[in-house]
């Protein structure tokens, strides 16, 4: 059931059941991150193999945008917009609130999708399917880990699943963060995780200090930037991963 749940809340699949808690539902977040990344390696295998390779990196990045609903996404843009200097907090929960995009969200919707991207265009490494699996689950390791070491901001999905999530529950999604990041090698693995988890740590702080706390949508904004940190990491030049 709680597998269900997962692909329920992580995706815009038709999955029957699946009535679980956010909280259990998030021991198999990586899980269903690491299908979304095999996915999207097909998808970019199959499209590299008769279109351009730019092409197949914007395909692969739009494929995991749609089977996602924009659910990430979503939360990077309402961050973007809400929290700016001289904004106090209840107006930028106000504004956290607010479904509509404003300038802001719409930029960073838009940087976040052309550095996904470009990195999936040059990417450094042979090991294209173990990285494109990483990419989807260890950002969704690290959005439990951190709702799950941080206070609930305001109402929603993201006081739902911070509710919810026992510590086996967040144990069990971070080792298969841990698991999936090794996949590409012990070096960037390490690194992998090493990354996320000041990613993690910033973004907790930095939260905590101007909401009291994190909500959904500082999920979504978090788990963008790892998951473009992961992707960039393995389109640099100079790591020889």
């Amino acid at each position: 059931m709680g597998f269900r749940a997962a692909i329920r809340f992580l995706t815009i699949l038709p999955v029957r059941g699946g009535d679980a808690p956010p909280g259990q539902a998030a021991a198999f977040f990586p899980l269903v991150g690491a299908m979304l990344g095999a996915a999207g390696a097909g998808v970019y295998l199959l499209e590299e193999k008769a279109f351009p390779i730019s092409f197949a990196a914007l395909a692969t990045v739009a494929f995991w945008i749609a089977i996602s609903g924009v659910l990430h996404e979503d939360g990077l843009a309402d961050v973007a917009d809400a929290v700016r200097a001289g904004r106090t907090r209840e107006r930028v929960l106000s504004i956290l609130k607010d479904s509509r995009i404003g300038t802001y969200g719409a930029v960073a919707i838009l940087l976040s999708v052309l550095a996904r991207w470009q990195a999936l265009e040059y990417l450094a490494t042979p090991r294209v399917v173990e990285t494109l699996i990483a990419a989807q689950a260890v950002p969704r390791a690290a959005i439990v880990a951190m709702a799950w070491c941080s206070r609930p901001a305001g109402s929603g999905l993201g006081y739902a699943l911070a509710s919810t999530l026992s510590t086996p529950a967040a144990m069990a999604a971070i080792a298969q963060g841990a698991a999936a990041a090794l996949l590409c090698g012990w070096r960037p693995g390490l690194a992998m995780i090493a990354g996320s988890v000041l990613i993690v740590q910033a973004s907790r702080g930095w939260f905590c200090v101007r909401l009291g706390g994190v909500n959904g949508d500082c999920l979504g904004f978090t788990e963008q930037l790892i998951e473009i940190f992961v992707l960039t990491m393995f389109a640099c030049r100079s790591c020889a991963w």
